[in-house]
């Protein structure tokens, strides 16, 4: 369990550092979720990067929809 913890540590620590980049590359402030779905799409490899940017899609959308 410790090694499954350090991994989703690290690749979530290198998708927000990833996603920072991309703020401040465009002079913003503020972590949006297209900068988030971008690293996402740089760092993951083919299909699960697919999977992962639905998933994050969806959670969004729901989260954004009136209750």
């Amino acid at each position: 369990m410790s090694i499954m913890n350090s991994f989703v540590n690290d690749v979530f620590e290198r998708l927000a550092g990833e996603a920072a980049r991309l703020a401040q590359y465009s002079g913003r402030t503020t972590l949006t979720s297209r900068e988030v779905q971008t690293a996402v799409r740089l760092l993951l490899p083919g299909e699960l990067a697919k999977h992962a940017v639905s998933e994050g899609t969806k959670a969004v959308t729901k989260y954004t929809s009136p209750k």
